[in-house]
């Protein structure tokens, strides 16, 4: 059965019992990377139980999927499922420190575009012991800074464009010309009226309006800014975000990556990188603000079935009130932030930490 079919048959069955039982199973194994046995556990209760009833306790868990007994030791471990229904329902709110806050808040007030992304990557990796990493923005998706225009050949131009986040943008054009710098700026200069702020895809849509307007009147400055413009802002459907990673050395302190397989298993997922951003851009789909934690089966294809993920999307701008989401390109994210690793993962320190990162790096984009 698969973990969401466990979540979504047997979490209105659970008694309060097995609810402190399966938290404190977890929250062991969490702790000391070991199967947690039911002395280990009658001391993380929160109300005492005799050994008898937790081992029966236990027993039922089992038999419901949700922990197990990995060798022949006494103590159990959670499966998928189990994980699962604690992330999603056991766990609660779990809202990052102010202190925290606070110093997070005043160490990224210098940076800017790809310093921010390093430096979120680097700090999600060393103060959770996973793999930190960013997807940089899509430039589809980013709000554009500046335009300009540079001849470089008689029959070519090259559009430069300056994203609020991320590299600068080169994109050739093709147009017959000779000694038209002038007028060249010209058209930039009336482009960067309305560019800053705007995606590529709001501005195609503006100047494809214009255009249609000005195609019966005389050729003239104000068509060249049109054609131009929708030269340079054209769909590029391969300028996907990057994968940022700063650093590997935090994951390989965890106990399970004393295994070299899966110390293996996880760097060749991120080397192979395409199926990898494939999984990660799954995290687009979820609703906004919301982090998501991908374990077991989520992570299958990528041979991670005993890691976790959490990632949550970034830079989604505010939604005007009264709007509704998706109806416009400013709602959608510009990439993802997240942490990979082991599944034995202490969710109560990642999720939040995850969560607010994204909300620094949205703040600093989309000031």
């Amino acid at each position: 059965m698969s973990s969401r079919g466990i979540k979504d048959g047997f979490l209105s069955g659970l008694s309060e019992r097995q609810c402190m039982v399966l938290r404190a199973v977890v929250t062991a194994y969490v702790a000391q990377a070991a199967p947690a046995s039911s002395a280990t556990v009658s001391h993380l209760l929160p109300v005492p139980l005799s050994s008898a009833s937790i081992r029966n306790t236990m027993a039922d868990l089992a038999a419901l999927g949700l922990i197990e007994k990995p060798h022949a030791s006494a103590g159990r471990i959670p499966t998928d499922g189990g994980l699962r229904i604690f992330v999603e329902q056991l766990l609660g709110p779990q809202p990052l420190a102010d202190f925290d806050r606070r110093s997070l808040s005043q160490e990224c007030e210098e940076l800017s575009g790809e310093g921010m992304t390093r430096w979120v990557s680097q700090l999600l990796s060393e103060r959770t012991h996973q793999l930190g990493f960013v997807v940089t923005p899509r430039v589809e998706r980013v709000p554009m800074r500046h335009l300009s225009f540079v001849r470089v050949a008689r029959d070519k131009l090259l559009a430069v464009l300056v994203p609020e986040a991320g590299p600068i943008q080169q994109r050739e054009i093709e147009d017959l010309g000779s000694g038209d710098q002038a007028e060249l700026d010209a058209v930039a200069a009336r482009l960067n009226e309305r560019l800053p702020g705007h995606t590529l895809g709001d501005m195609r849509r503006l100047l494809e309006g214009e255009l249609s307007d000005l195609r019966s009147e005389a050729r003239g400055i104000y068509t060249r800014t049109a054609e131009l413009g929708l030269q340079a802002f054209a769909a590029t459907p391969s300028a996907g975000g990057d994968l940022v990673i700063t650093t590997r050395s935090a994951l390989l302190n965890q106990p399970e990556f004393n295994d070299p397989g899966r110390a293996r298993a996880i760097f060749e997922a991120v080397e192979t990188n395409r199926r990898l951003l494939e999984v990660i851009g799954r995290v687009l789909e979820s609703p906004r603000d919301e982090v998501r934690v991908s374990l077991g089966e989520d992570l299958d294809e990528l041979g991670l079935r005993h890691c976790a993920m959490v990632a949550i999307s970034y830079g989604a701008r505010p939604v005007p009130e009264g709007s509704e989401v998706g109806a416009g390109s400013g709602d959608q994210p510009l990439g993802v932030l997240g942490v990979i690793g082991p599944n034995r993962m202490d969710y109560g320190r990642v999720i939040p930490l995850v969560h607010y990162c994204s909300h620094l790096v949205t703040e600093k984009l989309l000031p």
